[in-house]
């Protein structure tokens, strides 16, 4: 699984879906959370933590927010060379088939449907965790 010390950032228009997926991610003892409003301002979040030389390491973002979604961002964060392997997990209330077939093939890391169990969150996470080479370590 991701060490505790893994850089998250968490991306959701509502304060407190923000608020839900920290306290959940800290209750699987990681510490080192940083929040964004929007999609535009999650790429902020990575180019500056990119340049100060502690890049996020993983990105849990929502699919639907004002300014720039969370597909766009992930398809913007996809064409970068800096992040094209960053796991990537899009939240969403969304399930239908073609936007799951949409974010697949924008290169989206995991996809969990909202409300979700916290087992299920955390299983979602330990998938992306070995998708990424987690398991070679």
């Amino acid at each position: 699984m991701f060490a505790p010390d893994t850089k998250i950032l968490v991306v959701d228009d509502m304060p407190t879906i923000r608020d839900l997926v920290k306290n959940q991610l800290r209750a699987m003892n990681f510490k080192n959370l940083i929040e964004a409003v929007d999609g535009e301002s999650a790429l902020q979040h990575l180019i500056k933590n990119k340049a100060a030389g502690s890049p996020v390491q993983l990105v849990i973002c929502d699919w639907n927010m004002p300014k720039m979604t969370g597909l766009e961002l992930l398809k913007q964060v996809r064409a970068s060379s800096d992040w094209a392997t960053l796991p990537f997990v899009l939240l969403t209330s969304e399930s239908e088939r073609d936007q799951v077939t949409e974010a697949i093939l924008a290169g989206v890391s995991q996809y969990v449907v909202k409300p979700f169990a916290a087992k299920t969150f955390e299983e979602k996470l330990k998938s992306v965790w070995v998708k990424h080479g987690g398991d070679k370590v």
